[in-house]
């Protein structure tokens, strides 16, 4: 799947439903690090969601209660809450709409459709009551967010129990959540329940939804879904009642009731948000990942012989991935995964990821790479996407890239290499917007789709160039030892690259993901066994060099940035550091210069190769 010119995956984890032979849960099984400590300054807050849900299947309507405990872990004291109600951005004239009527280049999933939505058309989470500690509160729907006075202020350390009565209507399927999507997924449903909004150390987070992505806030979901009873459910969390429900589970009673409805019991231990499908059609499949979790697979049966061919050839392959991630990043931490066929792309949810499923067999695996990868990059190292989407998007192309050439045995020297070359037109095309912009706020969408996965890729690649391969590795495996299960930021991976290499890299967060600085360097001047190299870009680099003499022999040399105060493990030839201002390097060597290569291996993101050799 193409990420940026056509259609960009989305990504979170989604946590799926239990299957044959495995065990209910109805405890948190995951440590969870959400308390003030006296030996750290970090905290996050934490809540636990008990909902229970009435589905009618011929209205796309349901009813909900939601009991939901939230704890205030910050040292702050908080007189107010916000909840997040995404399905009224499909809404005639709601801000998702008008924004995809209103920038240069819409997400033609969207287009001007949600303006075209009859009433029973469109989605809606309408919040009938809401209390705190037993009392009513006062609260105010603003577009999708919901605006909450408090009766008490909530203190720091305190718990408090929001009760919360709410009904819904599924909307046409048309971004991430929905119903009757282009391949017949009856439901969809992501992004579904009044979900309270992230309070951080930069304060509230009710960020509209305009079509971006999210930020949420750690804890323990128990829900209780009644649906249609043909209706097979995957989805977020571990599946506590399988006799009850049949549809392919270990079943030791045989359920005798009359009614037309089942009730599918989950439980998601430490988790940041829930999602199910469901549909009377799909095939539920499981494949154990040895020594890992129970991966599930739920496909529509109504696919032709091929399509449904390719899910089974996918299995042995999301084994494969799941091994490889956590072989390079660290391990799947819980009992569960599911693939799902919904939603109108590819996009990560709690152990699971939903994704359009009529695809050739290499688009299939491909997708499952990336939104698998994204369990690691941003469900358990969970970035806020809205402000920092690149770190997530970016982190999972690169290593889904990575993942891909070795399981599907692609061959490629560089699997990076599209990425490179994305990041360089985009950055030569004068739309390129800084990684500091918010996801919502970019001009175009496709600096947006460029700019997050594939200048996101290459600042992951690209600091493998600048502090070695072998110290990315180990950087990537303490940042997901030190950050999974809490709210990683910038700062963070790139300390910790400092703490693995021992070298100085605040700049190369800065001049790469603050600003639009490029890098270009040249070969300005030879003569003799003297060589001239010019910084023309604003971003500084460490350069890697090759030289071929005259007689043949050829020496790589490498150049230290001074501003690293060291340099990467290497075996080439180390010459005096060059301080980023100066605008020219000149150096000798031993024998008079046929030729020069700068960055011969094409690591570096120099948006003019051109001037590289002479």
């Amino acid at each position: 799947m193409k990420r940026f010119f056509i259609s960009i995956f989305c990504a979170s984890v989604l946590l799926s439903c239990n299957s044959t032979k495995v065990p209910v849960v109805n405890t948190v099984q995951l440590p969870i690090t959400t308390s003030i400590s006296s030996k750290s300054t970090y905290w996050q807050q934490h809540v636990d969601y008990k909902m229970t849900i009435d589905m009618d299947v011929n209205t796309y309507q349901y009813k909900g209660t939601q009991k939901l405990v939230y704890t205030n872990n910050s040292p702050d004291v908080l007189n107010r809450v916000y909840y997040h109600l995404y399905f009224n951005a499909f809404q005639p004239g709601s801000e998702m709409d008008v924004r995809s009527r209103t920038i240069a280049d819409p997400d033609k999933r969207v287009g001007d459709r949600i303006s075209k939505l009859k009433p029973n058309e469109i989605g809606y989470i309408k919040v009938n009551s809401l209390k705190q500690n037993g009392t009513t509160l006062k609260h105010e729907t603003v577009g999708t967010v919901l605006e909450v006075d408090l009766a008490k202020p909530i203190q720091p350390g305190e718990s408090v129990t929001f009760d919360m009565v709410f009904d819904a209507q599924v909307p046409v399927q048309i971004r991430r959540s929905g119903r009757n999507n282009k391949e017949g997924v009856a439901l969809s449903m992501t992004q579904w329940y009044p979900k309270l909004a992230e309070y951080d150390f930069e304060g509230w987070h009710a960020d509209p939804y305009i079509g971006r992505e999210f930020h949420g806030v750690w804890g323990n979901f128990n829900v209780k879904l009644t649906i249609d009873k043909n209706y097979v459910v995957g989805g977020s969390g571990y599946l506590q009642n399988p006799n009850d429900v049949g549809h392919g589970y270990e079943t030791t009673s045989i359920n005798t009731s009359n009614s037309n409805k089942l009730t599918w019991h989950f439980v998601a231990p430490n988790v940041h948000d829930f999602t199910w499908a469901a549909d009377p059609d799909y095939i539920h499949d499981t494949r154990q990942v040895p020594n890992g979790p129970l991966l599930h697979f739920f496909y529509k049966n109504t696919l032709d012989n091929k399509k449904k061919e390719n899910w089974k050839k996918l299995q042995p392959k999301a084994v494969a991935l799941i091994e490889y991630y956590s072989k390079n990043i660290g391990k799947y931490p819980y009992k569960q995964y599911s693939v799902i066929q919904g939603g109108d792309g590819g996009m990560e949810y709690a152990m699971c990821t939903l994704i359009t499923g009529n695809r050739s067999y290499g688009s299939l695996v491909g997708v499952t790479a990336h939104e698998m990868a994204h369990t690691w990059f941003q469900f358990l190292l969970a970035t806020n996407e809205a402000k920092h989407e690149w770190m997530d998007e970016g982190s999972t192309s690169y290593i889904s890239d990575l993942a891909m050439n070795d399981i599907m045995k692609e061959g490629k020297e560089n699997p990076t290499e599209k990425a490179y070359n994305s990041y360089i037109y985009l950055a030569k095309s004068g739309k390129e917007q800084s990684l500091t912009t918010h996801a919502d706020r970019y001009r175009f969408n496709q600096a947006y789709g460029i700019s997050a996965y594939n200048k996101g890729e290459v600042f992951m690649a690209q600091l493998g160039y600048v502090i070695g391969e072998d110290n990315l590795k180990q950087t990537i495996k303490k940042y997901f030892n030190d950050f999974s299960f809490k709210h990683p930021t910038p700062n963070d991976i790139i300390r910790t690259a400092e703490k693995v290499s021992g070298l100085e890299l605040d700049w190369y967060l800065t001049d790469f993901a603050q600003t639009t600085n490029t890098i270009d360097y040249s070969v300005k001047a030879i003569k003799g066994n003297s060589v001239t190299l010019e910084r023309i870009g604003l971003m500084p680099m460490p350069l890697d060099i090759t030289i071929t003499y005259t007689d043949g022999e050829t020496e790589d040399f490498y150049i230290p940035l001074q501003m690293m105060r060291g340099e990467k493990p290497t075996s080439a030839t180390i010459k005096p550091d060059w301080a980023w201002a100066y605008p020219t390097y000149t150096f000798n060597v031993k024998k008079d210069v046929e030729s020069i290569q700068i960055d011969p291996k094409k690591l570096m993101a120099d948006i003019n190769k051109e001037n590289n050799k002479k």
